[in-house]
């Protein structure tokens, strides 16, 4: 996988080769209306509740740098976040739960889900209904940050919900030695990107955490006349709901305010994405038991803005998002970045084991309730 990456939603030989590999030991693929991923399962012969595990098989559009004997073999395209990794673990995880079958008390789904880079392919797996009736989902990452053999995870929010916002500035475009004769929207912009900062710094508690940042500002074309536009792009990140629904508000205002002050106009268009990651504080403590068991480390976790659409299925389905160290690295979509092989082996053995755990918890639940 990592030598033949594939992007968002063209992940075509790579869910072909996880076909290939599942089949191989007899893990049933389900049919399902999707272009690339897919979801496979194994059913115990016990009859129980359903659990599903998850990861991700797209990479980034970055030109690989990292001196592997396994670099990728295709210009421009590296996985440069790890879900080969992410791929692979999983994989081992089915196959030592097929080794299992027998004595399984339910049922494991296995997702393998497109186009998390674009943070809408686990809209795609859901849109199927095949997880309407999981009643616990578990998703990895890997943390070049943590050494191997080691685990972080957390109750609550431990990823950011994700926005993308542009603001299109309508000015009146004039000669530059004559700028009383038009509206420059390159002021108008430059007033509207120190005062976003103030969102964060004046109008969130300090003791709650967000990000308001400008990534892309265009005008203008040469260096004589003061152009009719201006165009700025940025994202938003936050932890929690009400922060969330409160930025974009504010963004208006700031924006409506200091265009009109210029006599400009300016239009906020925004773009919603993943929503924060929300872990279940039953299926973490679950998820930390099982990894004392099989020797792994607990590491204490920081909450990061970064964005996981793994937060769709956790809308809807209790579970846990945990991070699994892979030793010290250059950071994530880097084009140095790399993962050590050793964590591959534990990580398939930790989440076949939480599976396994998980299935059993829900049935002692479900039989406790039975008898009350």
């Amino acid at each position: 996988m990592h030598q033949h990456p594939e992007l968002s939603n063209e992940e075509f030989e790579t869910t072909k080769l996880v076909k290939e590999k599942l089949s191989a030991v007899d893990i049933k693929i389900l049919d399902l209306p999707l272009n690339t991923g897919l979801v496979a399962e194994i059913i115990g012969d016990q009859q129980g509740p359903i659990i599903a595990l998850r990861c991700d098989i797209d990479a980034l559009p970055i030109n690989e740098e990292a001196d592997l004997a396994y670099q990728s073999e295709v210009g421009g395209k590296m996985h440069a976040c790890g879900h080969d990794f992410h791929t692979a673990v999983i994989i081992g995880a089915a196959y030592l739960l097929k080794q299992l079958e027998h004595t399984l008390p339910g049922t494991v789904r296995f997702i393998f889900q497109p186009a998390e880079e674009t943070a809408h392919g686990a809209e795609q797996i859901l849109s199927t209904g095949i997880l309407s009736n999981v009643q616990a989902i578990f998703g990895l990452h890997n943390k070049p940050n943590l050494p191997v053999g080691s685990i972080g995870t957390a109750a609550g929010a431990l990823t950011a919900a994700v926005d993308r916002f542009e603001i299109e500035i309508s000015g009146v475009g004039t000669h530059a030695a004559h700028p009383e004769k038009g509206i420059d929207p390159i002021i108008v912009s430059a007033y509207i990107v120190t005062a976003l900062q103030t969102i964060v710094s004046r109008n969130i508690n300090a003791f709650d955490q967000a990000l308001v940042s400008i990534t892309h500002l265009k005008s203008g074309n040469t260096w004589n006349v003061i152009p009719e536009t201006a165009y700025l792009e940025g994202t938003v990140r936050t932890l929690n709901a009400e922060t969330r629904n409160f930025i974009p508000q504010r963004l208006r205002q700031i924006i409506k305010g200091i265009a009109e002050s210029f006599g400009a106009t300016a239009e906020l268009k925004w773009y919603p994405g993943p929503p924060a990651t929300n872990n279940t504080t039953e299926w973490v403590n679950v998820a930390i038991e099982v990894a004392e068991e099989v020797g792994y480390e607990i590491e204490e976790v920081s909450l990061d803005l970064g964005g996981e659409d793994f937060a769709y299925y956790q809308e809807k389905i209790p579970g846990a998002f945990i991070n699994v160290g892979t030793g010290y690295s250059y950071p994530h979509h880097h084009p140095k970045f790399a993962i050590d092989e050793a964590a591959i082996l534990s990580g398939a053995q930790y989440f076949a084991k939480l599976a396994e755990r998980a299935l059993v918890y829900l049935s002692e639940i479900g039989n406790v309730k039975d008898a009350g």
